[in-house]
């Protein structure tokens, strides 16, 4: 039976019919069953078989983009849980987002961040502020709330003060490592959290622990957002955007700096890398994607306070970068996508099956033994056993392969150019 189906897979065409068959009866499970969370989930799993099948990088980006972008949201709109969906999906783009920048400072230029939740906290208090009348209470001039439209500049501007945030986190850290360096990004992420939660007097910016609601919905054209299908295709568009610039990032000269530092900072200062320029250079971009889904956050909730920013949240967005592997990106996606399919879907309905099971049949399940309520014990056990059977997480990173031998060739073309270059200069 193994042997037939290796056969199988070996083939190409083969392939194409198994995952397209795969998708078909999925989506007609979802169809049938559209309040089923198993279905939804099967249907959501098709992305990562697609990672492993041999094609054409181009194809599964396109593959990829037209399920989660209208296979997904076409079959799950037949459902009453649509909009929970949906709501899923949001918080997936998010949290991924956020996860590539942590990983870009965790991963690649091996910093360790716990405070890192602090740069999402600045990007959705940016657009918070002025998006509501809480800006009226110290700004002297301008009419408040600023309308909707204003929201997509904010993406701009959210990233932008989360940045400098980054920067000014970097500075004073830059001759701390490992243990020190956490310590001390702990640190300031609880002073954004103190500073927010008390910056009501003596000037109210932040209205302190009441926070700030009534955040004006952004619109589109006039077409006003404020569904969670609508923030679907936000998250999900600057989700993609992450990707690109990450994936790019890597492999780019800067990439290659972080990296280098991670492995050894000694050896990379030796071989010309500008410590302090790299370093605040992966503070200031992985903080930009926090600050950019921070904005994204305030707008869908409509309202923000310094509780939805605690070091817990950090601590998550740091077990989605380890779970999902450290320097990988695809593992990082997937690392977030779990951990957040795991608190909103799967432990919630765990829950809810139990006490469904206390009310039919009697059972009596304390309160205290609910998934919902143990999530912190259920993320913990998993990051004991990863770190016990699989310590470079769920898809592991890998190194960029390099053809030696068109190295070989390109280096001696130049060589022979440079050469060329000098006789024709001394012949004149």
């Amino acid at each position: 039976m193994s042997a037939l189906f290796e056969k199988l897979t070996q083939s190409k065409k083969n392939q194409i019919i198994l995952f397209i068959a795969y998708v078909f009866l999925t989506g007609a499970g979802l169809f049938l069953l559209p309040d089923s969370t198993i279905a939804f989930l099967l249907l959501l799993f098709s992305i990562l078989i697609l990672y492993y099948l041999n094609f054409n990088l181009r194809a599964k980006w396109v593959t990829g983009i037209v399920i989660l972008a209208a296979i997904v949201p076409f079959i799950a709109s037949h459902s009453d849980s649509y909009q929970t969906y949906m709501e899923v999906g949001t918080l997936v783009g998010i949290y991924c987002a956020m996860a590539l920048g942590l990983n870009i400072v965790v991963g690649f230029a091996g910093l360790l961040d716990l405070g890192f939740i602090a740069f999402f906290a600045v990007g959705a208090y940016s657009y918070a502020i002025f998006a509501s009348g809480q800006a009226s209470k110290f700004m002297p001039f301008g009419h408040y709330p600023l309308p909707g439209g204003t929201f997509w500049i904010f993406i701009i501007v959210g990233a932008c003060v989360a940045a400098i945030f980054g920067i000014l986190l970097g500075i004073p850290v830059l001759r701390v490592r490992g243990d020190y360096l956490a310590i001390v990004t702990l640190g300031f992420g609880e002073i954004i959290r103190i500073l927010l939660n008390n910056m009501d007097h003596p000037i109210n910016i932040t209205n302190g622990s009441m926070g700030i609601a009534s955040i004006t919905p952004p619109n589109f054209f006039g077409i006003s957002i404020g569904s969670s299908s609508q923030f679907y295709y936000i998250a999900f568009g600057i989700f993609l955007v992450v990707i690109y610039v990450v994936r790019k990032l890597e492999n780019s000269k800067l990439g290659r700096s972080w990296k280098a530092v991670r492995d050894n900072e000694i050896a990379a200062q030796a071989m010309g890398i500008p410590l302090v320029k790299t370093k605040l250079a992966a503070f200031a971009i992985g903080a930009s994607f926090s600050g950019m889904m921070g904005v994204v956050f305030a707008a869908k909730q409509m309202f923000v306070d310094a509780t939805s920013f605690t070091y817990l949240e950090s601590t998550m967005v740091l077990v989605m970068v380890i779970l999902g592997g450290m320097g990988s990106v695809p593992g990082v996606i997937l690392g977030a996508a779990v951990v957040i399919i795991l608190r909103t879907q799967v432990l919630t309905n765990i829950s809810n099956w139990l006490s469904s099971m206390s009310t039919d049949y009697g059972i009596s399940i304390p309160p205290a033994l609910s998934p919902e309520k143990m999530q912190l014990l259920i993320f913990g056990l998993l990051l004991i056993i990863f770190a016990l059977y699989r310590t470079q997480g769920l898809i592991p990173h890998k190194n960029r392969k390099v053809d030696v031998e068109l190295l070989k060739k390109e280096s001696e073309k130049a060589a022979l150019a440079r050469e060329k270059a000098t006789s024709g200069g001394t012949e004149s």
